[in-house]
C-alpha cells in the first residue's frame, strides 16, 4: 500500500471555510468573507469534489475567496502549522510502512491501490474518506496521539480499507457486518500484531456484539487451527464453545471481500438479527 501525503492550498482553504473554525482569527475571517462576498463564498461550496479529483491541476472558476484567504496572515500561520504536521505524519508513516504493509496484506489477503492523503489543519480533528469520490482519496486533519501514535495509522488504514472493499457504500443494512469485519481487521488484528498486545477489546463500541459472534469464523478466516483457538480466546478475552462451531476450511483461503460476502450470505445464522440494528 503506497500512500502519498499532500498539502493542497485549495482543499486546505476549503476545509477552513466549511468545517468548524479552528481559531478565533479564522472565525472572524470567515464572518468577514460571508458579509462582503456572500455569493462568491456560496459558489465555492461545491469545489471540494473537483479539487480532490483534479488535485494540483484544479483551477477555480472564481478564485476571489481563495486569493483573499491565501494573502491573509491567519492562513500563513495555519499553512506553516500544517507543513509541520505533514512532516510529522510522513515520518510516523515511513517508520511503520514496511511492518504495517506486511501485516495488513497478511490479514486482508488482497492488494490495496495507492492512496492520496490530503493533509489539513489537525485542529479540525477529522479523517474524511470522501465517500462520493471513487478513488482512494482521504482528507486528514487529526492530531497524533503522543502516547499512542499508532492509533492514527490504524484510523487511516480503517478508512482506506472501507474505500477499497468492493460495493461497501451500497451494502445497506449489510454494511454493519462489513464494518464489524473491517474493525476486526484493523482495530483488532492489525493493532494486535503491531503492538504485540491484544486490542480485541478496542474499536467501535457499537460493533462489539456483532464482532463477538463473528469472532470464531474470523479466526478460521485467519487460518487459526482449531486446537489453537483456546489460547487466542484467552488472549483476546472472547469465549465461545469451540465444539458448537464446525470448522470452515474454506474461510482461510478467502480474502477479506470474500469473507465479508460469506458472512452477509450467511447472516441469518452467524449474527442475531436484532444486533444488526445496533447503530
Amino acid at each position: 500500500m503506497n500512500i502519498k501525503f499532500v498539502i493542497n492550498d485549495y482543499i486546505l482553504i476549503w476545509t477552513l471555510l466549511f468545517q468548524a473554525s479552528v481559531s478565533e482569527p479564522i472565525h472572524k475571517l470567515k464572518q468577514k468573507l460571508w458579509i462582503n462576498y456572500k455569493n462568491e463564498y456560496n459558489s465555492i461550496y461545491n469545489d471540494k469534489h473537483l479539487i480532490l479529483k483534479e488535485g494540483k491541476n484544479f483551477i477555480p472558476s472564481d478564485d476571489t475567496i481563495y486569493n483573499i484567504v491565501m494573502e491573509s496572515k491567519e492562513y500563513e500561520k495555519i499553512k506553516k502549522a500544517v507543513e509541520k504536521y505533514h512532516l510529522e505524519i510522513v515520518k510516523l508513516w515511513d517508520n511503520k510502512t514496511i511492518k504495517v504493509n506486511e501485516q495488513l496484506s497478511s490479514i486482508i489477503k488482497m492488494k490495496i491501490e495507492d492512496c492520496t492523503i490530503y493533509v489539513v489543519d489537525n485542529e479540525l480533528n477529522l479523517i474524511d474518506n470522501n465517500k462520493m469520490i471513487n478513488k482512494n482519496i482521504i482528507t486528514l486533519g487529526k492530531k497524533i496521539d503522543k502516547k499512542n501514535p499508532m492509533s492514527l495509522i490504524t484510523d487511516l488504514s480503517l478508512e482506506i480499507l472501507k474505500k477499497e472493499v468492493k460495493d461497501y457504500r451500497a451494502m445497506g443494512s449489510n454494511k454493519l457486518i462489513a464494518d464489524a469485519i473491517i474493525d476486526l481487521a484493523i482495530n483488532n488484528e492489525l493493532a494486535t500484531r503491531i503492538s504485540k498486545t491484544s486490542t480485541y477489546f478496542e474499536g467501535n463500541p457499537n460493533l462489539v456484539y456483532i464482532k463477538r459472534q463473528l469472532y470464531p469464523y474470523w479466526l478460521m478466516y485467519l487460518g487459526v487451527k482449531k486446537e489453537d483457538m483456546t489460547s487466542l480466546m484467552s488472549r483476546d478475552k472472547i469465549a465461545f464453545d469451540i465444539d458448537k462451531f464446525p470448522y470452515e476450511e474454506k474461510l482461510k483461503v478467502m480474502n477479506i471481500e470474500e469473507f465479508i460476502n460469506f458472512c452477509i450470505l450467511n447472516r441469518n445464522y452467524l449474527v442475531k438479527e436484532e444486533q444488526l440494528e445496533v447503530i
